[in-house]
Parts: structure tokens; C-alpha cells; sequence
């Protein structure tokens, strides 16, 4: 891979462990849902501003098919995927939330073998290590019918996240990344705003505390601005188990943080799960360096532009 996307791989890896942190403390005074619409509709209205002030605003003008695609796959990743996180939050430590995470990869080979792919066997021995890791940590937790809730929250979550990440490389989506961050973002904000609304949850500015309102403006810039649109970057100019690999690193920064910051209890299930979701990284870093043809986003005419 070039530099530039080893660049992006390490912000994805690094940048995202810590928005667990960041989810964990905006939830404490705002609602899941409609904290996650606010995030994705800052983040989308910011970087729409800034890519219509520099390329004029047709850079902002899509096909409508293209359009579309990129709807879905922010009601995949972000709905789905993200406003599941959230939701799994309020149940479990933002640590065990990340390990949980690590899933994605197992989903992602299993649908590159269902759409007649062949992965090298240290791809999957890498994330069946990885899912081995998820299935200590889901057994040997600690916690009751909430935790329960959490979990399969959370899985739901994973899911959700792999069919966006593995349709997204398939589906003819905007040829500038960051014009499909934009409509992703909306969309994905969108209906998170209306399921927060059919939930019944209600914002109040008044209530909101100091430190969920810097956390969210850190989702926003970091999280959604920096780290998401380096994602949707890397879906289309790396191999996509490779990508999926962040699923192995977040987990270690989010656990580190979530017990320095939130004093959140590191226990060992946590400690032997992680460390045999982490094993399985080398697996499939070395075996998954050079993008396959059939993993470039096939519709569209030129190089996705930064």
C-alpha cells in the first residue's frame, strides 16, 4: 500500500479506539440516538462547507444511483453500526464494547467466501483467533440480563458495520471519498434522529454537562471528520480484510483509556479475550498487503480523490 493509505489506516486505528471513550461520555447527559445525529449532521454540514468554500458547490452534485448507494451504507455503518454502539454503551464498559468490535473481521471473510472469494488461510485463521477472543470475553463476563442486552446489542452493531464495509467497495458510490462521507454522514444522522424521536428520547441543552458537550465536539472533529472519512478512503484503496483490522487495534486503546479516564475495571476474561483478538492482527496484516482489483469500488471511472 502507499504511504498515504498506511497514514489513514494508522488515524482509523488510533483515532477510533478512542471514540468509545468519547461515546461513553457524551451518553452520560445525551441521548444515544440523538447525540449520534448530532454528530453526523455537525461533521456532514462541516465538511460539505468546507468542500463547497474549495471546489465550488457542484463538487457536492451526485448521480442519483450513487446518491443512493451512499445513503445505504451510512444507514449501515453509522444507524446500524455506530448508533448501536451507543445504545450498547449504557450496558457495557466502553472497553468490553471495543473487544466486542473485533467481530467485524470474521463477518468481512465470511462475505468475501460467500461472494466466491478465496481468502489465504492465515486471513482466516487471523480472525477466527479473533472471534475466539470475542466468544471468552461474551462468556466469561461478568454481569446480568443487562449485560445480556449489551452484548447482543453490540454484535447486532458488528454486523451491521461488515454489510456496509463489504457493500460499500461493491456499489457505485461518488467518486471524491469525502462528497461520500458527506452523504453518509446525512443519512446515517437522519435516521438516527428519527428512531431517537420514535424512542421517545428528549434533549435538553440545559442538562447536557461540560465534558459530554467537549466529547461529542471531539466526536465530531476526530471521530467523524478525521477518522471516518480516512475509512471511507481506505474502503476503496486497500484490501478490505486489511481495513478490517482496526477492529483489533481499538480494542487495546479503548480499554486503556476506558480504565485511565472512566476507571473503568480491566478484568482478566477482558485481559485473555483481548489478547487472543489481538493475536490475530500479524495474521492478517501479512497476509492481506497488496489491494485486489475485484475490491476497488468497480463503478467508478477515476481515483477517489483526498
Amino acid at each position: 500500500m502507499s504511504s498515504l493509505a498506511w497514514a489513514a489506516l494508522v488515524v482509523v486505528y488510533i483515532v477510533w479506539g478512542s471514540t468509545y471513550l468519547g461515546i461513553g461520555i457524551v451518553i452520560e447527559t445525551i441521548p444515544p440516538m440523538l447525540g449520534g445525529a448530532l454528530r453526523f449532521f455537525a461533521a456532514a454540514a462541516l465538511l460539505a462547507t468546507a468542500l463547497a468554500v474549495r471546489h465550488g458547490p457542484g463538487v457536492l452534485r451526485v448521480p442519483p444511483r450513487r446518491l443512493g448507494s451512499a445513503a445505504l451504507i451510512g444507514l449501515l455503518l453509522l444507524t446500524g453500526g455506530n448508533g448501536m454502539v451507543a445504545v450498547a454503551e449504557q450496558h457495557l464498559s466502553t472497553g468490553l464494547t471495543a473487544l466486542l468490535i473485533s467481530s467485524v473481521p470474521l463477518w468481512l471473510v465470511v462475505f468475501r467466501r460467500l461472494s466466491g472469494d478465496r481468502p489465504p488461510v492465515a486471513t482466516i485463521a487471523g480472525v477466527v483467533a479473533g472471534f475466539t477472543g470475542v466468544a471468552l470475553v461474551s462468556v466469561l463476563r461478568s454481569g446480568g440480563a443487562a449485560s445480556t442486552l449489551g452484548i447482543v446489542v453490540i454484535l447486532l452493531a458488528s454486523l451491521s458495520w461488515s454489510i456496509g464495509s463489504f457493500l460499500s467497495s461493491r456499489l457505485p458510490m461518488p467518486a471524491n471519498s469525502l462528497v461520500t462521507s458527506v452523504y453518509e454522514m446525512a443519512a446515517g444522522g437522519l435516521a438516527l434522529l428519527v428512531i431517537g424521536l420514535a424512542r421517545g428520547e428528549a434533549f435538553d441543552p440545559g442538562h447536557v454537562s461540560t465534558r459530554s458537550w467537549i466529547a461529542l465536539a471531539y466526536l465530531v472533529t476526530f471521530g467523524s471528520l478525521l477518522a471516518f472519512t480516512s475509512y471511507s478512503w481506505l474502503l476503496g484503496n486497500a484490501p478490505i480484510s486489511l481495513v478490517g483490522t482496526y477492529a483489533y487495534v481499538n480494542p487495546a486503546v479503548a480499554v486503556l483509556l476506558g480504565a485511565l479516564i472512566l476507571h473503568e475495571q480491566v478484568t482478566w476474561p477482558m485481559l485473555l479475550g483481548g489478547a487472543v483478538i489481538i493475536s490475530g492482527v500479524g495474521l492478517v496484516v501479512s497476509t492481506e498487503r497488496r489491494p485486489k482489483v475485484r475490491e476497488v469500488i468497480p463503478s467508478t471511472p477515476t481515483a477517489v480523490a483526498e
